[in-house]
């Protein structure tokens, strides 16, 4: 009976090798070569699944955003029915809740991010703003302030957006250690305040 291939097990293993590599080193010490290295396959493997470095980075930094939002849908999961206001806190502190997994991929996002800077065509390897997370995020601003008697704010979208603008740069900030964990809560909660407060 012929040997079943999970590829999608094998392309996993590979992102992973990157991941590491990156953190480790920064995207420009991954190589092709590296990464059959660190995932323990042959060079062949690698480029059976992805045919230039470009791809298998995309792919990599695609998985890694899509880490990111399953940890978001996590902690909404675990909130359960609970008001939007609560919702909206839970979620973007997700972002600054430091553990190995979401600080491993917030550094190699940065490590994505600093390559950019002199590879243009890494520039549109970054993820595209989520406009469904927007969308929703949106939803949660409008019903908390509902919720306090509020108007709901013309720039909603907006302000969605500075949301996971903010609580992205924050758990880069806890990720590297430049900020304590506490202290990037304090400000996006002070943020949200703002937000849910009398215009």
């Amino acid at each position: 009976m012929p040997k079943i291939v999970d590829h999608e097990e094998r392309r996993g293993r590979l992102v992973e090798a990157v991941w590491a590599l990156a953190v480790r080193g920064g995207t420009e010490q991954v190589t092709l070569r590296k990464v059959a290295e660190e995932a323990g396959v042959s060079m062949g493997q690698v480029q059976h699944y992805y045919s230039s470095m470009h791809t298998l980075i995309k792919d990599a930094m695609e998985r890694a955003v899509l880490a990111v939002n399953s940890r978001i849908e996590q902690a909404v999961a675990a909130a359960g029915d609970t008001t939007p206001e609560a919702l909206l806190r839970t979620c973007l502190l997700a972002l600054v809740t430091p553990d190995e997994e979401s600080t491993r991929l917030m550094r190699f996002s940065l490590a994505v991010a600093g390559r950019a800077v002199s590879d243009p065509t890494m520039a549109r390897v970054l993820a595209p703003t989520d406009d469904e997370l927007l969308t929703f995020t949106a939803t949660l601003i409008t019903g908390a302030r509902e919720a306090r008697g509020l108007a709901a704010r013309a720039a909603v979208m907006t302000d969605a957006d500075i949301c996971w603008s903010l609580a992205t740069s924050l758990g880069m900030d806890v990720a590297l250690g430049y900020r304590e964990p506490e202290v990037a809560r304090k400000v996006l909660g002070h943020h949200v305040d703002q937000l849910l407060a009398p215009s």
